[in-house]
């Protein structure tokens, strides 16, 4: 009988565990960007400019890695897979956002995406006959109750009072993630992460100029401000292609089971970074329900070990 180790903290390992770190506060920081632009820039526009940055960054990240001749080897099947992603992913889920965040700070905007596993896993077990185990089962409810109360402030009684439209714009967001994730399991076998992104985001952003074509010709220059542009390229390049590129790579890696555990620490960041850099307040009842929505998405990436052979 062989065991299996761990692999040692070789310089290379933990060069890509602190990528791994570093993805979620990149994430966490597309709230503030977020939030920044929606105060000047329709939700369509900014989405579509974004997606148009992402875009261009994917296709030199996959020019550098792998040549552009690549971005033909997909099927009809596949294609029409990425189509549905940047339906779902990028078209549904950035109008969402950007509209949340029009409409309510970006530390509570993070916290509520942590329902993204909870609702994914929802989904799964109700459209696909996925069977959870009672620990993933308290995850979700737990993970649930915990942004009950942040979206409540503490009360559960006032929940129905409570909800507007940026807590009904980010309930979208998370569902809306929520489809792109299970597309991707079920229709894009054999494409590579990269690739994927690279035309979910061109098909999310010929989606997105379509509704854009109607605000960008009225936008005020002064729309565009030197933060909105920064926040822009954050959310394109860092937020989406840069993101995208280090999580995947982890995934190769060392598996989805333990990558996966880092996105536990986007609503921390959300919640920090909104703190620190748009001074919002951080309350009881976002410290309390914060904590046991984070909770609650570990138990729900809980996996066991595989026992050695």
């Amino acid at each position: 009988m062989t065991v299996t180790h761990p692999p040692l903290a070789t310089p290379r390992l933990m060069g890509l565990y602190l990528r791994l770190t570093c993805v979620p506060a990149i994430w966490g920081g597309t709230f503030i960007a977020g939030r920044i632009v929606s105060a000047h820039v329709p939700a369509a526009s900014a989405a579509f400019i974004r997606f148009v940055l992402a875009s261009l960054a994917l296709l030199l990240a996959l020019h550098l890695s792998h040549g552009l001749r690549t971005l033909t080897q997909i099927t009809r099947r596949q294609l029409l897979g990425t189509m549905a992603l940047g339906a779902t992913g990028i078209l549904a889920y950035n109008l969402f956002f950007f509209h949340a965040l029009a409409n309510m700070p970006a530390g509570r905007t993070s916290l509520i995406v942590a329902l993204n596993p909870a609702i994914t896993l929802l989904a799964a077990a109700v459209l696909l006959g996925e069977r959870l185990s009672p620990i993933r089962w308290l995850g979700v409810g737990l993970a649930l109750l915990g942004v009950w109360i942040v979206v409540t402030h503490g009360d559960l009684s006032q929940l129905m009072s409570s909800v507007g439209q940026g807590e009904l714009s980010m309930l979208g967001a998370v569902c809306a993630w929520a489809a792109y994730t299970l597309i991707g399991r079920r229709v894009l076998q054999g494409l590579s992460p990269l690739l994927a992104t690279l035309w979910a985001s061109m098909w999310g952003a010929l989606f997105l100029g379509v509704l854009a074509v109607r605000d960008l010709p009225t936008l005020p220059s002064s729309a565009f401000t030197a933060s909105v542009w920064a926040s822009l390229v954050f959310l394109g390049v860092l937020g989406t292609a840069v993101g995208f590129v280090w999580y995947y790579e982890g995934i190769t890696k060392l598996g989805a089971a333990r990558t996966v555990v880092f996105n536990n620490l986007v609503p921390i960041f959300g919640v920090l970074l909104g703190w620190l850099v748009l001074d919002e307040s951080v309350s009881t009842s976002v410290i309390l329900g914060g904590g046991m929505a984070i909770a609650g998405i570990f138990l729900v990436n809980r996996v066991k070990a595989s026992p050695p052979n």
